[in-house]
């Protein structure tokens, strides 16, 4: 069955979405929400720069490694960026809407840089196998070039994988302009077409199911590699020692998919409880983002040193 065509509803060309929809109860829900937004976007800014200043200013963090954690960083800084300040400045003027080019912006860079940061994690995590299981051929497997090809196709293949779906999005008829979401959300803005999009919305999310849970499973592969590495070795210190090598990375990988599967069962199940998705989209777009410098800051040596030294070198110039 063929969907109608958009000569069939009562369409205009839409020019801008209301975010918060029509519901009065939405928008004194996000007013609440919005000194929240506004304290966890800061310390998002505040801890990720921090790790990328000092990734980009300490020759000792000049390695593969911290590369990877300073683009970490940056992709927490773009997608937080991507969503925060709009939402806090429609609060403060009181005005929810978004123009049609805007919304479908802010989505793919949304989309395109969380793309980027599971392939990303699944560098860091190849990064962390070699280390451990082939520590002597490190240097010459992960060398420099590698490492900034690696970082490359990263960013271009997380990039490129939205776009047919953004582009395929914004070329369909809407009937209606009120996005229940706090930011333009691919499930929250197709939703509002005049076509039923189910199936579009189904292999959307199977798509990206896919793109995020293939470099999951390399990670989980290179992590059963590394237990084994660690096992074998014959002291509980040095096996101490090699585990915290790649905890923090861990940790935060444990983090990102916890969340981001939490987003792909609402969006199917939760459909029609806009709080609750909201509240879980917060999480992923606004926790995760500041969880990161707040591990690796606590649970890294190299890290911590760099930090103090700056301090110090801060002090010194006061």
């Amino acid at each position: 069955m063929q969907n109608p065509s958009s000569e069939d509803f009562n369409v205009t060309h839409v020019t801008e979405f209301l975010i918060v929809g029509t519901e009065q109860g939405l928008k004194n829900f996000y007013v609440e929400l919005s000194f929240f937004i506004l304290v966890v976007y800061i310390m998002i800014l505040i801890g990720n720069l921090i790790i990328f200043t000092l990734v980009m200013t300490n020759y000792k963090l000049r390695t593969p490694m911290y590369i990877f954690l300073g683009n970490l960083s940056f992709i927490d800084i773009v997608i937080a960026t991507s969503v925060h300040p709009k939402f806090i400045t429609m609060v403060l003027q009181n005005d929810f809407t978004i123009t049609f080019s805007g919304c479908f912006i802010q989505m793919y860079v949304y989309l395109g840089v969380q793309t980027v940061e599971g392939f990303l994690l699944c560098v860091m995590a190849y990064d962390r196998y070699v280390a451990i299981c082939n520590p002597l051929r490190y240097s010459s497997i992960i060398s420099g070039r590698v490492c900034a090809v690696m970082v490359a196709v990263a960013w271009v293949s997380g990039l490129l994988m939205p776009c047919f779906s953004v582009i395929f999005a914004s070329q369909l008829p809407f009937c209606n302009t009120g996005v229940k979401s706090w930011f333009c959300d691919y499930p929250a803005v197709v939703w509002l077409s005049c076509w039923d999009t189910t199936f579009l919305i189904d292999v959307a999310l199977s798509i990206a199911v896919v793109v995020m849970y293939i470099p999951f499973m390399l990670i989980v592969w290179s992590y059963y590699r590394i237990v084994l590495a660690i096992c074998k070795i014959a002291t509980s210190e040095g096996r101490i020692k090699a585990f915290s090598t790649c905890s923090s990375h861990l940790t935060v990988v444990l983090a990102f998919y916890l969340a981001h599967s939490c987003v792909y069962i609402s969006a199917k199940v939760l459909k029609n409880n806009s709080n609750m998705l909201i509240l879980i989209s917060i999480i992923n777009s606004a926790l995760v983002p500041v969880l990161n410098p707040l591990i690796y800051t606590f649970r890294n040596k190299e890290i911590k040193d760099a930090l103090q030294k700056l301090c110090c070198h801060v002090k010194r110039q006061s």
